[in-house]
């Protein structure tokens, strides 16, 4: 009965300290930039969208095609940047454990 009680207990500490990496990645941001940074996208931890920068030569509008492309690059590289963040901030928490293919904390 006793080892119930310390799982338990390490299980609240676990979901605690879950609860603390998630408000961290929610304050941490990254910048993801396309076009030799004439487009520049910051998303939050989370990869919620918190900032765009774009060079005023592409806002043009022959070159809105061209900005579209590099707008939607950007994007994936900072979200690319938020994800290994997140990844890098899981391996912290859990020690470096290896989770099973498929399973993505937090649930």
């Amino acid at each position: 009965m006793k080892n119930i009680g310390e799982m338990m207990r390490q299980a609240q500490q676990m979901q605690q300290r879950m609860q603390e990496m998630q408000d961290r990645l929610a304050e941490a941001e990254a910048t993801g930039s396309a076009g030799a940074g004439m487009v520049e996208v910051t998303l939050n931890g989370k990869g919620a969208a918190r900032r765009i920068r774009i060079d005023p030569q592409l806002l043009e509008p022959k070159e809105a095609e061209v900005l579209e492309d590099l707008i939607v690059a950007a994007i994936n590289d900072a979200k690319a940047k938020v994800d290994a963040h997140a990844a890098e901030e899981m391996a912290k928490l859990t020690g470096g454990l290896k989770l099973p293919p498929g399973i993505k904390l937090p649930f």
